[in-house]
Protein backbone atom coordinates (compact mmCIF):
# COMPACT_ATOMS: atom_id res chain seq x y z
CA UNK A 1 0.00 0.00 0.00
CA UNK A 2 1.31 3.43 -0.95
CA UNK A 3 0.08 6.58 0.76
CA UNK A 4 0.30 10.04 -0.74
CA UNK A 5 -0.62 12.13 2.27
CA UNK A 6 -0.32 10.88 5.83
CA UNK A 7 -2.68 13.06 7.84
CA UNK A 8 -5.45 11.87 10.13
CA UNK A 9 -7.26 9.67 7.60
CA UNK A 10 -4.15 8.46 5.79
CA UNK A 11 -2.31 7.46 8.95
CA UNK A 12 -5.44 5.76 10.33
CA UNK A 13 -5.88 3.69 7.15
CA UNK A 14 -2.16 2.85 7.34
CA UNK A 15 -2.53 1.72 10.94
CA UNK A 16 -5.44 -0.56 10.05
CA UNK A 17 -3.55 -1.83 7.00
CA UNK A 18 -0.47 -2.77 9.02
CA UNK A 19 -2.66 -4.52 11.60
CA UNK A 20 -4.18 -6.53 8.73
CA UNK A 21 -0.75 -7.61 7.48
CA UNK A 22 -0.18 -5.12 4.66
CA UNK A 23 3.11 -3.35 4.06
CA UNK A 24 2.78 0.44 3.75
CA UNK A 25 4.93 3.20 2.30
CA UNK A 26 3.96 6.63 3.61
CA UNK A 27 4.65 10.03 2.12
CA UNK A 28 3.66 13.63 2.69
CA UNK A 29 4.51 17.11 1.48
CA UNK A 30 7.15 17.61 4.20
CA UNK A 31 9.40 14.72 3.19
CA UNK A 32 10.19 11.25 4.54
CA UNK A 33 12.07 12.51 7.58
CA UNK A 34 8.92 14.05 9.02
CA UNK A 35 7.32 10.60 9.16
CA UNK A 36 9.98 8.93 11.30
CA UNK A 37 7.83 8.85 14.43
CA UNK A 38 4.81 7.50 12.53
CA UNK A 39 6.72 4.69 10.84
CA UNK A 40 8.47 3.80 14.11
CA UNK A 41 5.09 3.51 15.80
CA UNK A 42 3.65 1.40 12.99
CA UNK A 43 6.60 -0.99 13.05
CA UNK A 44 8.70 -2.83 10.48
CA UNK A 45 5.90 -3.16 7.92
CA UNK A 46 5.90 0.63 7.50
CA UNK A 47 8.42 2.85 5.75
CA UNK A 48 8.51 6.40 4.43
CA UNK A 49 9.44 7.81 1.05
CA UNK A 50 8.67 10.56 -1.42
CA UNK A 51 5.24 10.70 -3.03
CA UNK A 52 6.77 9.24 -6.20
CA UNK A 53 8.26 6.35 -4.22
CA UNK A 54 4.99 5.68 -2.40
CA UNK A 55 3.10 5.74 -5.69
CA UNK A 56 5.57 3.34 -7.30
CA UNK A 57 5.63 0.96 -4.34
CA UNK A 58 1.93 0.46 -3.80
CA UNK A 59 -0.20 -2.17 -5.53
CA UNK A 60 -2.98 0.10 -4.28
CA UNK A 61 -2.25 3.77 -3.59
CA UNK A 62 -4.27 5.94 -1.20
CA UNK A 63 -4.40 9.63 -2.13
CA UNK A 64 -5.36 11.72 0.88
CA UNK A 65 -4.38 15.32 0.21
CA UNK A 66 -6.12 18.71 -0.06
CA UNK A 67 -7.89 19.17 -3.39
CA UNK A 68 -5.63 22.17 -4.00
CA UNK A 69 -2.67 19.76 -4.07
CA UNK A 70 -4.04 17.66 -6.95
CA UNK A 71 -1.74 19.32 -9.54
CA UNK A 72 1.32 18.18 -7.54
CA UNK A 73 0.48 14.47 -7.64
CA UNK A 74 2.90 12.14 -9.48
CA UNK A 75 0.76 10.95 -12.37
CA UNK A 76 3.20 8.60 -14.11
CA UNK A 77 3.72 6.04 -11.31
CA UNK A 78 -0.05 5.94 -10.67
CA UNK A 79 -0.85 4.87 -14.23
CA UNK A 80 -2.76 1.60 -14.35
CA UNK A 81 -3.04 1.36 -10.57
CA UNK A 82 -6.02 1.25 -8.25
CA UNK A 83 -5.99 4.62 -6.51
CA UNK A 84 -8.26 5.21 -3.53
CA UNK A 85 -9.31 8.87 -3.32
CA UNK A 86 -10.23 9.94 0.22
CA UNK A 87 -10.22 13.67 -0.54
CA UNK A 88 -12.91 16.20 0.31
CA UNK A 89 -13.23 19.63 -1.25
CA UNK A 90 -13.19 22.52 1.21
CA UNK A 91 -13.24 26.04 -0.28
CA UNK A 92 -11.99 27.52 3.01
CA UNK A 93 -8.83 25.40 2.65
CA UNK A 94 -8.57 24.77 -1.10
CA UNK A 95 -9.81 28.09 -2.41
CA UNK A 96 -12.89 28.24 -4.60
CA UNK A 97 -12.95 25.93 -7.62
CA UNK A 98 -15.93 26.97 -9.75
CA UNK A 99 -16.66 23.52 -11.15
CA UNK A 100 -16.78 22.07 -7.63
CA UNK A 101 -18.78 24.99 -6.25
CA UNK A 102 -21.44 24.16 -8.85
CA UNK A 103 -22.81 20.76 -9.80
CA UNK A 104 -20.87 20.06 -12.99
CA UNK A 105 -18.10 17.96 -11.44
CA UNK A 106 -17.39 15.72 -8.47
CA UNK A 107 -13.99 16.19 -6.83
CA UNK A 108 -12.91 12.69 -7.92
CA UNK A 109 -13.61 13.64 -11.53
CA UNK A 110 -11.33 16.64 -11.06
CA UNK A 111 -8.64 14.38 -9.57
CA UNK A 112 -8.89 12.12 -12.62
CA UNK A 113 -7.84 15.04 -14.82
CA UNK A 114 -4.48 15.08 -13.02
CA UNK A 115 -3.99 11.29 -12.88
CA UNK A 116 -5.83 10.27 -16.07
CA UNK A 117 -4.41 6.77 -16.32
CA UNK A 118 -5.16 5.76 -12.73
CA UNK A 119 -8.20 3.65 -11.81
CA UNK A 120 -9.85 5.83 -9.18
CA UNK A 121 -12.13 4.62 -6.40
CA UNK A 122 -13.72 7.12 -4.00
CA UNK A 123 -13.68 5.77 -0.43
CA UNK A 124 -13.02 6.71 3.21
CA UNK A 125 -13.98 10.35 2.64
CA UNK A 126 -17.25 10.12 4.59
CA UNK A 127 -16.04 8.87 7.97
CA UNK A 128 -14.33 10.64 10.89
CA UNK A 129 -10.84 9.25 11.40
CA UNK A 130 -11.47 8.27 15.03
CA UNK A 131 -14.60 6.37 13.99
CA UNK A 132 -12.64 4.68 11.20
CA UNK A 133 -10.20 3.35 13.77
CA UNK A 134 -12.73 2.32 16.41
CA UNK A 135 -15.45 0.77 14.21
CA UNK A 136 -13.27 -1.77 12.38
CA UNK A 137 -14.65 -5.29 12.86
CA UNK A 138 -13.72 -8.71 11.45
CA UNK A 139 -15.73 -10.22 8.60
CA UNK A 140 -18.91 -11.82 9.86
CA UNK A 141 -19.25 -9.57 12.92
CA UNK A 142 -22.88 -8.65 13.58
CA UNK A 143 -21.92 -5.01 14.20
CA UNK A 144 -19.70 -4.55 11.17
CA UNK A 145 -19.90 -1.10 9.59
CA UNK A 146 -20.03 -0.27 5.89
CA UNK A 147 -18.44 2.38 3.73
CA UNK A 148 -19.63 3.68 0.34
CA UNK A 149 -17.29 3.44 -2.65
CA UNK A 150 -17.66 4.88 -6.15
CA UNK A 151 -15.63 4.29 -9.28
CA UNK A 152 -15.70 3.57 -13.00
CA UNK A 153 -13.44 0.49 -13.04
CA UNK A 154 -14.89 -2.85 -11.96
CA UNK A 155 -11.47 -4.39 -11.23
CA UNK A 156 -10.41 -1.33 -9.22
CA UNK A 157 -13.60 -1.46 -7.19
CA UNK A 158 -13.00 -5.16 -6.54
CA UNK A 159 -9.44 -4.45 -5.38
CA UNK A 160 -10.59 -1.62 -3.13
CA UNK A 161 -13.38 -3.78 -1.71
CA UNK A 162 -10.94 -6.57 -0.91
CA UNK A 163 -8.62 -4.13 0.86
CA UNK A 164 -11.43 -2.45 2.79
CA UNK A 165 -12.74 -5.87 3.83
CA UNK A 166 -9.28 -6.82 5.07
CA UNK A 167 -9.11 -3.82 7.42
CA UNK A 168 -12.53 -4.37 8.95
CA UNK A 169 -15.31 -2.87 6.83
CA UNK A 170 -17.99 -3.91 4.38
CA UNK A 171 -18.68 -1.93 1.22
CA UNK A 172 -21.74 -0.40 -0.43
CA UNK A 173 -21.34 0.30 -4.15
CA UNK A 174 -22.31 3.95 -4.61
CA UNK A 175 -22.01 3.98 -8.40
CA UNK A 176 -19.65 5.71 -10.81
CA UNK A 177 -17.16 8.49 -10.08
CA UNK A 178 -19.77 10.92 -11.39
CA UNK A 179 -22.05 9.70 -8.58
CA UNK A 180 -19.45 10.26 -5.85
CA UNK A 181 -20.96 13.66 -5.03
CA UNK A 182 -23.49 11.61 -3.04
CA UNK A 183 -20.83 10.97 -0.40
CA UNK A 184 -19.23 14.41 -0.46
CA UNK A 185 -18.96 16.85 2.44
CA UNK A 186 -22.33 17.75 3.91
CA UNK A 187 -24.34 14.91 2.35
CA UNK A 188 -26.45 12.55 4.52
CA UNK A 189 -23.84 9.79 4.36
CA UNK A 190 -20.99 12.11 5.35
CA UNK A 191 -20.18 11.45 8.99
CA UNK A 192 -23.72 11.37 10.35
CA UNK A 193 -24.47 7.62 10.13
CA UNK A 194 -21.51 6.81 12.38
CA UNK A 195 -22.47 9.26 15.11
CA UNK A 196 -21.12 12.66 16.20
CA UNK A 197 -17.37 13.30 16.55
CA UNK A 198 -17.91 13.82 20.27
CA UNK A 199 -18.57 10.07 20.50
CA UNK A 200 -15.11 8.83 19.58
CA UNK A 201 -16.16 5.18 19.54
CA UNK A 202 -18.76 5.86 16.85
CA UNK A 203 -21.91 3.96 15.98
CA UNK A 204 -21.81 0.73 13.94
CA UNK A 205 -23.65 1.30 10.66
CA UNK A 206 -24.98 -1.39 8.34
CA UNK A 207 -25.42 -1.34 4.55
CA UNK A 208 -29.11 -0.39 4.52
CA UNK A 209 -28.41 2.83 6.44
CA UNK A 210 -25.62 3.73 4.01
CA UNK A 211 -27.81 3.02 0.97
CA UNK A 212 -30.65 5.14 2.37
CA UNK A 213 -28.28 8.03 3.10
CA UNK A 214 -26.81 7.90 -0.41
CA UNK A 215 -30.31 7.87 -1.90
CA UNK A 216 -31.29 10.93 0.17
CA UNK A 217 -28.45 13.09 -1.17
CA UNK A 218 -29.39 16.14 -3.24
CA UNK A 219 -27.34 18.66 -5.16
Amino acid sequence: MGFIGSGAIGSTIARLAVAAGHRVVLSNSRGPGSLADTTAELGPQASAGTSEEAAAAGDIVVVTVPVAAFPELPAAPLAGKTVIDTCNYGPERDGHIPELDGTSLASSELLLRYVPDAMLVKAFNNIYFKHLLSLARPAGAADRSYLPIAGDSGPAKAAATEFIDSIGYGVVDAGLLADSWRQATGTPVWGTPYGPPSNEKGRPTGPDVIRAALAAATR
